[in-house]
């Protein structure tokens, strides 16, 4: 299991950085989401990637990350998750300001010759 999310992880880190360096403005929006879903993911699996087992300590069983999951890694994420989403929001919203504006989305305001 840590194989596959170890390649997810880098499949959305190296995407995200290659659409960072696109010229358009969408593709660098896309590119910020990318790489803060890799981001999200490596927080995640910090946490001990375990199946079935209790976020909360239980009287009677030993508390080590044997028998739990770390929640502090969840709750991070899921922050990260609400914060990014009202972070693409607003990004988006100037993004398609400035496409009036200007009349392009290149990201430095000149077109292709």
């Amino acid at each position: 299991m840590e194989v596959v999310v170890s390649i997810a992880i880098g499949v959305l880190g190296g995407a995200g950085v290659w659409l960072l360096l696109r010229p358009r403005t969408f593709q660098v929006l896309i590119g910020l989401s990318l790489l803060s879903y890799a981001v999200n993911l490596f927080i995640f699996s910090v946490g001990s990637l375990a199946v079935d087992r209790e976020p909360i300590v239980v009287p009677g069983v030993t508390p080590d990350l044997l028998n739990y999951t770390d929640p502090l890694p969840q709750s991070l994420v899921l922050t990260a998750i609400v914060i990014g989403f009202a972070t693409t929001a607003l990004f988006l919203v100037v993004l398609l300001a400035l496409r009036g504006l200007s009349g392009g989305d290149h990201v430095d305001g000149q077109e292709e010759r």
